[in-house]
């Protein structure tokens, strides 16, 4: 494959290339480029949306670049502003330390590890002196800053924009000086701090690196992304189930969509899609059957995702229990319905507990909830429901588990 094929093959599927031109010039005067992604732990699972650009990123590694997973670890203090319209709490270093640790192998689910770096910002960042940072702030406008779309929303609309917020976007764009990167790969939300990565690195004497941004996935309620605080996402390590029940949340006109983004179907295939959709050939619960089981298929393999798909049509669509139903023992000390769903993990607390059973999505042996202070009754096994996903059977406690 010639550098300019290779180049075309890169730039398939992405929102923007900046530049295209640029891409194949540098892949021809450069057989091996320093391609970097960054993502800040700002919360302890990677989801589909991420995957979007983790894809991309895997095919710079089939191609045989020096790929770099960067870890935000410092950046994650400051905070994310984009597409935010209030400030980010910045976190601190335990809840950093937190969300880092399965990050590897959430990412390891799309990218060949053993070909990827990792690094992390605060190898550069942290040692950053005031003198160095002045030189980086006289580097960039108000203007400029005030031109990213949610700065200036927020400006506009008279919302508090801290500091510490304008800090970002340079501390991202300095990642790239400090890796000299020839590529930096990010969602489309991205762009303003990828392009000024491009600036700062031509400030700093380097050749300016090629801007690659994804399109942004909707998440399952089909707002306009996927994000963990929005409650939309589907984590890349979830459960079969879990996945496949959350897959077919997706409102059917995002179908399509998400086997484009998330399936990776091929443009062709998606048109294919979209024309059987729109003749009515292909009825669009079917669709997305066939999607999310292909989605599922791509983390935890086929038969797991062939028994998934069997999991929601006999629990949701035939309303039978699971047959591979988790169980459980009781510890005997459960006096009300809420406080077999806090014990069973079902609930966070009884009010959470108080409010599934209000929402009537509440069973216990197939009969419905309607006061989550009803006495619990023991018995020798008693099937637990929360919706038609969540399933437990427990079992009475044993007299030598009592007695032990």
């Amino acid at each position: 494959m010639t550098p300019r094929e290779q180049a075309a093959a890169l730039a398939q599927g992405c929102e923007r290339v900046e530049t295209p031109a640029e891409l194949a010039a540098r892949l021809e005067a450069k057989w091996r480029l320093t391609v970097k992604l960054g993502i800040d732990p700002t919360g302890s699972y990677l989801h589909l949306g991420h995957a979007v650009v983790l894809h991309k990123l895997q095919e710079f590694v089939t191609f045989g670049h020096r790929v770099i997973l960067l870890i935000g670890d410092f950046t994650a203090r400051i905070g994310d502003p984009t597409g935010r319209n209030d400030t980010r709490p910045p976190l601190d270093d335990e809840a950093i330390a937190q969300n880092m640790r399965d990050y590897r192998e959430q990412a390891g689910t799309v990218l060949d590890l053993e070909r990827v770096e990792v690094m992390y910002n605060s190898t550069w960042l942290a040692p950053l002196s005031l003198d160095a940072l002045i030189g980086l702030l006289a580097q960039t406008t108000v203007a400029q800053m005030l031109a990213r779309n949610d700065f200036a929303e927020r400006y506009a609309g008279g919302v508090p924009i801290a500091l510490h917020e304008f800090l970002y976007p340079i501390a991202q764009a300095y990642d790239s000086v400090a890796m000299q990167a020839d590529v930096e790969l990010g969602g489309s939300d991205q762009l303003f701090n990828l392009l000024l990565g491009r600036e700062y690195q031509h400030h700093a004497g380097q050749p300016k690196q090629i801007c690659i941004t994804t399109p942004i996935l909707e998440g399952t309620d089909g707002a306009v992304r996927m994000g963990k605080s929005r409650g939309n996402f589907i984590g890349l390590t979830e459960a079969p189930n879990e996945q496949f029940g959350k897959l077919m949340r997706i409102p059917d006109e995002l179908v399509p969509r998400y086997a484009l983004l998330a399936a990776f179907r091929s443009a062709q295939s998606v048109a294919a899609l979209e024309a059987q959709l729109a003749a009515g050939s292909l009825h669009p619960m079917d669709a997305k059957k066939d999607v999310a089981q292909e989605i599922v298929a791509r983390y935890h393999g086929a038969r797991a995702a062939r028994l998934a798909r069997d999991g929601f049509e006999a629990t949701v669509q035939r309303g039978e229990e699971p047959s591979d139903m988790p169980e459980i023992e009781s510890p005997g000390s459960w006096r009300t319905v809420a406080d077999a769903l806090v014990g069973c993990g079902f609930a966070t607390s009884k009010r959470e507990a108080e409010r599934l059973v209000a929402g009537r999505g509440v069973k216990v042996d197939g009969l419905l909830v309607e006061d989550a202070r009803r006495a619990w009754a023991e018995a020798a096994s008693t099937v637990l429901s929360v919706g038609s996903r969540r399933f437990v059977r427990i079992l009475r406690r044993s007299r030598a588990s009592s007695a032990g």
